[in-house]
């Protein structure tokens, strides 16, 4: 070997010290993104678990490698409740433990019994099946960002299988004492890996973190904070271009919203916009689009339909937004909404123009008595 099995181990250590530090350095700017913390911990559990034997050299001492490979399982375990928490939003805690504890009692009882090279076999397996759980995680997850993601996966299962042909070499070796540390082709195999991966799995875990925090940016950018439908920037950013045949524009205004506000105070008006945005967002299908334009006023964009199907969406919104009744401090606030639609069926049709013809549908509404839906004269030619 290039390099003894020593010198592989500090070149882990301080390429795990490193990360440990850089990704806490990452949770200190963002408090909320807990998995940072447990990486940064998995880490720091992997560094306390390679540091002593890596500083006493060639002397093997069992007591000394059942305490490194219990910080070694415990430090993956927390790697692999981060990436939990980095995929769902929360830890399945019950799961990490399950899975990490056994593999600290097997290997503790092991080398307790003065089977140190069954015990290490038995490390290295839990060790592989926590690399392999957690690469799981990153591959159904990979919809969010599939390259970075699979390839994290892909790394995951590379190490896991370095720590299985450990185990399989004490295996075939027949050696289920040991009275020195392994030396044979897979723990070279399985320290290079490690570096590697490690470094690999690091800088990938940080660029799927950054994404992700432009993403959320992005997100915030176009979306209404209180509803969470989009916002007129980002309706408008969607259709830059004409809109097409059989699409419909349908204008949806809260009528008297501003006595709302005075008469129940802005919580109450607050809580009638986020019950409205409900009231759309359960009938629509998933090729719909609903926006908030305004303070009282929302936009939906029907796609591939007739005018009498978007006539009728906006008739069952009307119908529904009366007979809702909504609480809001022991108070009963009844609204009604008034309603424009558009609808273009023969050529394309350019977006603000579109819009036009459904505000001045909505106008109509209004002035002919609120609480009802009026329809712009189809439009057959671009």
């Amino acid at each position: 070997m290039l390099f003894d099995q020593v010198t592989l181990l500090i070149a882990i250590g301080v390429s795990s010290a490193a990360l440990c530090f850089t990704l806490f350095g990452a949770w200190i700017g963002a408090r909320r993104d807990t998995f940072l913390l447990e990486w940064s911990s998995g880490l720091g559990f992997i560094v306390l678990g390679i540091i002593p034997i890596s500083a006493l050299g060639r002397y093997y001492d069992p007591l000394l490698q059942t305490a490194s490979f219990s910080a070694l399982l415990i430090g993956f375990g927390l790697i692999y409740a981060g990436s939990m928490q980095f995929r769902l939003g929360r830890t399945n805690w019950a799961a990490v433990c399950s899975v990490t504890g056994l593999g600290v009692l097997a290997t503790v009882a092991a080398f307790a019994t003065g089977y140190s090279g069954t015990g290490t076999v038995i490390a290295n397996l839990a060790l592989a099946l926590l690399l392999v759980l957690t690469g799981w995680q990153h591959w159904i997850g990979r919809e969010e960002s599939p390259i970075v993601m699979a390839a994290n996966a892909t790394l995951y299962a590379i190490t896991a299988l370095s720590f299985a042909l450990c185990s399989l070499a004490l295996v075939l070796e027949r050696k289920w004492v040991l009275s020195e540390y392994p030396a044979n082709w897979a723990e070279g195999i399985n320290s290079i890996v490690v570096i590697i991966g490690l470094t690999g799995i690091g800088a990938l875990s940080l660029a799927g973190n950054q994404a992700r925090i432009s993403r959320f940016h992005r997100l915030e950018a176009i979306t209404d904070p209180l509803t969470k439908l989009l916002n007129r920037r980002a309706l408008i950013e969607r259709y830059t271009a004409p809109a097409t045949p059989r699409t419909a524009a349908i204008i949806f205004d809260l009528d008297h919203f501003k006595s709302i506000n005075d008469s129940y105070g802005h919580a109450a008006g607050d809580l009638v916009l986020c019950h409205f945005a409900e009231i759309l967002s359960n009938r629509m299908r998933v090729s719909d689009v609903a926006a908030r334009v305004g303070g009282e006023e929302f936009c939906v964009i029907l796609h591939d339909v007739d005018q009498q199907t978007a006539v009728k969406f906006a008739e069952r919104i009307r119908m529904k937004t009366e007979a809702k009744t909504i609480v809001s401090d022991s108070e009963e606030i009844s609204v009604t909404v008034s309603v424009g639609v558009a609808y273009t069926a023969g050529c394309k049709e350019d977006f603000y123009a579109l819009l036009e013809r459904a505000d001045r549908a909505l106008y109509e509404a209004k002035t002919s008595g609120r609480n009802r839906v009026r329809s712009e004269a189809i439009r057959l030619v671009g």
